[in-house]
């Protein structure tokens, strides 16, 4: 990954959708130059797989560049609405009955040498958290899938999401409590 993480100004921004609008090839190795670096850090936090992360690194760029034209700066940044598209395609992927197969099973030979212990951590998937949070609002689904599955801190969601920190405690904490009343 030989790029900057030049993270454009507003005004650079909107002339960069309005290039990529035009179908402008050069705009668009503009954004992988300016936000590949820092899409492949959210992607990668979410698979921890490197290969995996930069092959969804190109699929989420393709989908920003064939759906470009459905990106409204109302609702965000232009770096906002993209960690949204590849987290969407990294969650996707993980969620792939063959992702799951290839990356749930062993060889024998691994499995004979090794042990099958208890789990040692916590893992939201044995109690099937990720479905429930299918049932939380997508703003709120965002925020729980960087902090909880993503392994970022608040400060690091807020930044990746370009929004307050204060929006990021609120809808963790608003998520949380739907969360709760939906185990109950």
């Amino acid at each position: 990954m030989n790029s900057t993480t030049a993270l454009l100004s507003a005004t650079e921004e909107a002339a960069l959708v309005e290039r990529l609008l035009a179908r402008d090839e050069q705009a668009l190795r503009l954004l992988h130059d300016c936000y590949s670096r820092s899409l492949y850090a959210v992607i990668l936090r979410l698979v921890h797989d490197q290969t995996l992360a930069e092959d969804l690194l190109q699929e989420g760029l393709l989908k920003v560049w064939l759906s470009i034209s459905h990106y409204d700066p109302e609702r965000g940044r232009l770096f906002t609405w993209m960690v949204r598209v590849c987290c969407n395609r990294a969650i996707d992927a993980l969620r792939s009955p063959r992702h799951r197969f290839h990356h749930g099973t062993r060889s024998l030979e691994i499995g004979s040498a090794q042990r099958v212990s208890a789990p040692t951590s916590f893992n939201p998937e044995h109690i099937g958290l990720r479905e429930l949070t299918l049932k939380l609002k997508p703003r709120q689904r965002e925020v729980i899938d960087l902090l909880y599955f993503g392994g970022c801190t608040q400060s690091e969601t807020a930044e990746q999401l370009g929004i307050p920190l204060a929006t990021v405690k609120t809808r963790a904490r608003t998520a949380i409590q739907v969360l709760a009343q939906l185990v109950r």
